[in-house]
């Protein structure tokens, strides 16, 4: 058995986010309200299957134990790199391997991965076959003791390429004997631009039943708070709800979710466990307070981001890749505009910090 057997509906999860996704970012996650799943950036499983290009990508397959259950998500259109990438993931401890079908980054489909295999089933298909293989060949290292043989296959994929494919596509994949099955409810072509159908959702989940399997449907697109989630969950009947851009510059997004599951349904998504940030917590939610961040815990939380990355990934990335987050947390009241052009000038979290510091003593 494996882990998704042991959720909850319906489970949240982070989406798979290049530049987003990263150590330190999933470590807010673990402190201030953590998903039931995590998921890593996507990685290159052709920069995986050798040594060098390993070193390059090791820092983007580190985690931490309290980030479990912890998915890494591969990329290739290679059979053979995709079976290397994966032995090497499986021996990392890592609960699952997610293959990227979706993805509509040129460079990726370039090489003919991401997007690219919803037009070559086949290839597709051989793809998923080198991610079991992996496994297996992991399973059978003497230092496995059989670990990796409960790693569980996924992959993420969208509704088509430049239509909806959703009766020739699904059925392919969910034949092809997969743990779980993130569905982006949009084509290939849609991008992000026009709204998410999650009537669609409802559809690979009525073929799933159909079918008779027991694969788990994650449904992706457009979530915006952690009660419409629940909503769209309740619509759909999906297992599962992962979420995107609904979690930039929201590390207590999914706060709420032990209150939800022992019946409060939280009034809004910016909710913060003021004595206890785990949102897996054992005590009972009576004992928790409940409020929207102010304006000043919103900011320090940036700032403590801010310094998480530069200590575990300020020698490896740039800064500027934590620039992104800032026009996330910094917006939604006067004034916010000035001080997200200032702190999008920075270089460093010492800094970030001096701004922040700056900005509150004006705003007391």
């Amino acid at each position: 058995m494996n882990f998704w057997n042991k959720l909850k509906k319906p489970f949240f999860c982070i989406a798979p986010m290049a530049d987003v996704t990263d150590a330190s970012f999933r470590s807010m996650f673990v402190k201030y309200g953590k998903p039931d799943v995590m998921w890593t950036e996507f990685v290159s499983a052709d920069g995986l299957s050798n040594k060098e290009g390993r070193k390059a990508l090791e820092i983007d397959l580190k985690f931490n134990k309290k980030e479990k259950p912890i998915v890494a998500q591969l990329f290739s259109s290679n059979p053979k790199k995709m079976r290397e990438a994966s032995k090497y993931v499986a021996s990392l401890g890592f609960d699952g391997i997610d293959i990227n079908m979706g993805c509509p980054d040129k460079k990726v489909e370039k090489q003919g991965a991401g997007a690219s295999l919803m037009k070559n089933p086949k290839l597709a298909g051989e793809i998923i076959q080198a991610v079991k293989d992996g496994i297996k060949d992991a399973s059978a290292e003497p230092y496995s003791k059989g670990r990796a043989r409960k790693i569980s296959i996924s992959v993420k994929t969208r509704i088509g390429y430049n239509k909806n494919e959703i009766n020739e596509w699904i059925p392919f994949l969910l034949s092809q004997d997969i743990d779980a099955l993130t569905i982006h409810a949009r084509t290939r072509k849609e991008m992000s631009l026009v709204p998410a159908r999650w009537e669609h959702i409802k559809e690979v989940v009525d073929i799933r039943n159909k079918m008779g399997l027991k694969t788990k449907i994650i449904g992706n697109g457009d979530v915006e708070s952690l009660e419409d989630g629940i909503n769209k969950w309740k619509k759909t009947g999906c297992d599962g709800i992962m979420v995107g851009r609904g979690i930039f510059g929201k590390p207590w997004f999914f706060a709420g979710l032990d209150s939800f599951r022992l019946g409060y349904i939280p009034k809004s998504t910016n909710i913060f466990l003021v004595k206890n940030f785990s949102a897996r917590a054992s005590r009972p939610a009576q004992g928790f307070s409940e409020h929207i961040p102010s304006l000043k815990e919103r900011l320090k939380i940036l700032v403590e981001h801010t310094k998480l990355f530069e200590k575990m990934l300020g020698k490896v990335k740039s800064f500027n890749i934590m620039k992104k987050h800032y026009k996330a947390y910094v917006n939604g009241w006067d004034g916010a505009k000035d001080l997200r052009i200032k702190l999008m000038n920075t270089k460093n979290a010492k800094e970030v910090e001096k701004i922040v510091k700056e900005y509150l003593k004006k705003t007391k």
